[in-house]
């Protein structure tokens, strides 16, 4: 398994909430789960650390990293900009999207929050998806992660912080059924451009 490869594993896998904000990583555990040597693993983790995913710290070790209040209106800047353009001039999947919403309800109606913020997370990924550039889907996953380890210290005060979003992902999805992308993005900008105040107002604490 290359380098890059297991960086990228890594990234799905905190994407996924698998490791906690400032949680430290264990080498020796990490290689073995990855079947990758030590080496490679490093490598790996050189890959997270430019990403901002990862930090390592002098003679204690690499700690997921722990987003602040300052990453977070940097993160929602930039999708701010990708996400409502993306459902102006790309080729979304409509009916997928359709299928994440009706999942996210599901899940609201039954309490499971954490499929909840799954299903938000794949509701963004799907619309990057739509413009068919490998390399705005990379950029995208990075910012997801990071995004994952803000709201995982988010969820620590307010564990329903995500339900709200449902009802949004479906005045989006409702607009996009009626074809009318302009006012879907419109709807998702204004709610990327007033959720960053949110978040902070934990994270500040």
């Amino acid at each position: 398994m290359r380098s890059q490869t297991v960086a990228n594993q890594l990234r799905q896998e905190i994407s996924r909430g698998r490791y906690q904000p400032g949680e430290k990583l264990n080498e020796v555990q990490l290689a073995e789960h990855l079947d990758v040597s030590r080496n490679t693993l490093r490598e790996g983790f050189a890959e997270l650390a430019s990403q901002g995913l990862v930090t390592r710290i002098h003679h204690r070790g690499v700690f997921i990293a722990k987003p602040t209040v300052a990453d977070v209106a940097d993160f929602y800047t930039a999708r701010a900009f990708i996400e409502p353009n993306a459902l102006r001039t790309a080729d979304v999947d409509v009916p997928r999207l359709s299928t994440i919403v009706a999942t996210a309800e599901q899940a609201l109606e039954e309490g499971d929050l954490v499929k909840v913020a799954d299903a938000n997370q794949r509701f963004h990924r799907v619309i990057v998806a739509g413009v068919g550039s490998s390399m705005v889907e990379d950029m995208m996953d990075r910012i997801l992660a990071l995004m994952r380890l803000a709201f995982l210290q988010v969820l620590e005060a307010e564990p329903e912080f995500h339900a709200p979003f449902v009802a949004k992902n479906r005045e989006v999805m409702d607009a996009l059924e009626r074809m009318d992308f302009n006012e879907a993005a419109d709807i998702l900008e204004d709610s990327l451009i007033s959720t960053p105040t949110a978040v902070q107002k934990y994270l500040s604490h």
